[in-house]
């Protein structure tokens, strides 16, 4: 019996060792900024991970059909602080419909979130981009944003009206909610309370505005947009809108205060640059493009300079870095990536401790 306990604790200890030195490995020695880093799911599609107001938890959306998650559900867990240590999860939406763009309240007991539930709880269809022939993005007009406890119990619908409503994030004070919606037949940034009352407009600029998030003291935020100038490419626009649809091929990065005043673009880069977050000294953004290849790929992350200066390429992974976000005292970096996925099409949760 003793053998047998001694080889079974040798076992563990092999395999937590193996494990580290995978981890190890994660990072590229020019990503200079990524200490420690560690991954946190494995296996289907794991991104838009949050970090709730107290550092520790997080929020994510996954899909893995071999789970049975055959369309995005919300899950919930507590980072993980050494490698080897094991990522706890649950799924904390109901499982029906599609859901996206979760957000820790305040509270520490509930969940911001965008769901399809309310017009099917199935998942609603995905564009066939062989009949489109164009890389594009569905922008459900059954998405409404909800407020959830962590047992999945909805307990507020935030948003009524038709189209889509999503893509909502919580200021660090904790008082506003930024979001998206179609509510005025394009694309825009609206502000609200955190009790869904007050709601104002802060963009009106055609094309699709999106993926907003406010600066550390709250004062300002940040966004991803897609201008279309021509008169062709308002009509290719509003021709897939009509549809539903937007292409994310071509966004540049826009700041403005949060009430929308002084609005003006950051990035002129060309190709998509989005995912964009602040830095915790709010002096710089973070985020994600494919500007320097052809081909539209890979994603690396970036950080540049409110003014548009400085431009850094902080990942190196040859596939797919993307959704970075910095938890809220600034001591740990989170993002999404196809890294270690054994060359295939898995993205996974990545988090490590931050080196400026």
């Amino acid at each position: 019996m003793k053998l047998k306990n001694s080889l079974a604790i040798a076992f563990s200890v092999l395999v937590l060792v193996l494990r580290v030195h995978a981890q190890e490995k994660l990072a590229y020695p020019d990503e200079k900024h990524f200490k420690n880093l560690r991954q946190l799911t494995f296996g289907g599609d794991n991104a838009e991970a949050y970090f709730g107001f107290d550092n520790e938890h997080i929020t994510f959306q996954r899909t893995n059909p071999k789970e049975g998650l055959m369309c995005d559900q919300i899950f919930y867990g507590t980072i993980t602080r050494e490698p080897g240590e094991k990522f706890n999860y649950k799924m904390v939406s109901t499982g029906k419909g599609r859901t996206t763009c979760a957000y820790l309240m305040p509270d520490h007991k509930h969940f911001l979130y965008a769901s399809t539930h309310g017009a099917a709880d199935t998942c609603p269809p995905v564009p066939d981009r062989n009949v489109i022939k164009k890389y594009v993005w569905p922008v459900y007009d059954s998405y409404d944003i909800y407020v959830a406890d962590l047992k999945g119990k909805r307990v507020k619908q935030l948003t009524k009206t038709p189209g889509y409503d999503a893509e909502a994030t919580i200021s660090p004070k904790g008082d506003k909610i930024v979001f998206t919606s179609m509510r005025n037949g394009d694309i825009d940034i609206y502000t609200m309370d955190i009790d869904g009352k007050n709601v104002k407009q802060i963009t009106n600029t055609p094309g699709y505005d999106g993926g907003a998030c406010f600066s550390p003291d709250g004062k300002k935020i940040v966004w991803r947009a897609s201008r279309p100038k021509t008169d062709a490419e308002i009509k290719e626009y509003k021709d897939l809108l009509a549809q539903g649809l937007v292409m994310p091929t071509h966004m540049e990065l826009f700041i403005a205060n949060a009430d929308g005043t002084n609005a003006h673009q950051v990035t002129q880069l060309g190709k998509a640059n989005w995912a964009p977050a602040f830095t915790p000294d709010g002096k710089r953004i973070v985020f994600a493009s494919d500007y320097e290849y052809e081909r539209g790929f890979p994603f690396n992350l970036y950080l540049i300079n409110l003014d548009g200066t400085g431009l850094e390429r902080i990942s190196h992974d040859g596939s797919f870095d993307a959704f970075p976000m910095f938890s809220p005292d600034g001591k740990h970096f989170i993002f999404s990536s196809n890294r270690n996925n054994g060359g295939g099409h898995d993205t996974n949760v990545f988090v490590c401790e931050w080196v400026d």
